[in-house]
């Protein structure tokens, strides 16, 4: 451990505990002007607007928040930005734990320096996306996945190749849960097998209790948050769950996902798991269709992602940093679909009553 610059063993208990219990942490968005510069105010604000909804934290620096902020110059001012807003900011309800993530690209060198950047500015953890690494074999992935687990406390990434991502399978995810500076993983392969895979990998590494697993399936969000997973180790059963969700899909309406997140928890607690919770999986699905634009096969994600915190007053635009990035034809419609079929899992009414407080 000697080695190690931030061992997970250094994070705040609290924090850590957060984590474990399982929490809701939206995948950050990125604020432009119509210039396609950084909006700092209403950056701040969208922080804000997260920490009030209740979440657990947030991620920044990933896919949500453009893998092209690097090229531009705006990597560290972005994370800063939400680590100052997130220390400065008196959330509705008081201040309480958060969980704060950073999302890492590139191959190992730019990875591990992002990882410091990540450390000197307070973060917990750092999301390591793989999608720089292709046609690596699986010892170099390790290798690579071992050197920045020197520099912080590790959560995996399994992106889908959609959008950068590679297939990554189970003998991957086993070595990968065995590294001792991981604390937890980040499912988001669309792909029932996949994400199978990555459990089966954590079970065999018999890592479960160390290794939290959190959803990013934005597919699938509900029935991933309540099915347990039963696997047999050395002939034995042993059951998993998916604690939490980082998810691009809660950077907007992010109040209604943590009531969503707390609802589900209650049910697993008591044992007990109503029709009503069940029937939101498919409708939870339907949002993400839209928001993600999967008509066409994801190139409107961020953009649905905008469209929605624009039409709430959050954002001025739904630009993004590539001019080619923007909604599909038909999503904007479809958006408007979601949100008048499914008004109990849209937060419009919330974001009104504070947007002028997270702006001010």
């Amino acid at each position: 451990m000697e080695s190690i610059e931030m061992h997970r063993s250094s994070i705040p208990a609290e924090s850590l505990a957060l984590l474990r219990q399982g929490t809701a942490i939206p995948a950050h968005l990125l604020a432009l002007d119509a210039d396609r510069r950084l909006d700092e105010r209403r950056q701040r604000a969208m922080t804000r607007y997260y920490l009030d909804a209740g979440a657990g934290g947030v991620a920044v620096g990933v896919h949500s928040t453009q893998f092209a902020i690097r090229d531009v110059g705006l990597y560290e001012p972005v994370l800063q930005l939400a680590m100052d807003t997130a220390r400065s900011w008196e959330p509705l309800g008081g201040r309480r734990p958060l969980f704060m993530v950073a999302g890492l690209a590139g191959r190992t060198e730019q990875a591990v320096r992002e990882a410091g950047i990540a450390r000197g500015l307070g973060y917990h953890a750092v999301l390591l996306s793989l999608g720089a690494m292709q046609g690596a074999s699986e010892d170099e992935l390790i290798a690579h996945c071992e050197a920045v687990a020197e520099a912080m406390p590790l959560v995996g990434f399994y992106l889908q190749p959609a959008v950068g991502g590679i297939h990554l399978p189970a003998s991957f995810w086993q070595r990968f849960a065995s590294i001792d500076n991981v604390v937890a993983i980040k499912m988001a392969p669309f792909h029932r097998y996949r994400t199978l895979d990555v459990i089966r990998g954590v079970v065999a590494a018999r890592a479960e209790e160390r290794v939290t697993l959190y959803t990013g399936n934005d597919d699938h969000i509900v029935l991933d948050l309540l099915a347990p997973f039963t696997l047999v180790r050395d002939g034995q059963p042993v059951t998993v769950r998916i604690r939490g969700g980082l998810l691009g899909h809660w950077s907007v309406w992010t109040q209604r996902a943590v009531e969503l997140l707390a609802r589900i928890h209650a049910a697993i607690e008591a044992g007990s798991v109503a029709p009503e919770l069940l029937a939101l999986d498919a409708q939870v699905t339907d949002c993400n269709a839209a928001l993600f634009d999967v008509a066409h096969d994801f190139h409107g994600c961020i953009a649905g992602c905008h469209e929605v915190l624009r039409r709430q007053g959050l954002l001025e635009g739904t630009w993004c940093l590539d001019p080619a990035e923007g909604l599909s034809p038909g999503q904007a419609e479809a958006l408007s679909r979601v949100a008048r079929d499914y008004p109990h899992l849209t937060d419009d009414a919330f974001v009104a009553r504070h947007r002028a407080r997270w702006l001010g």
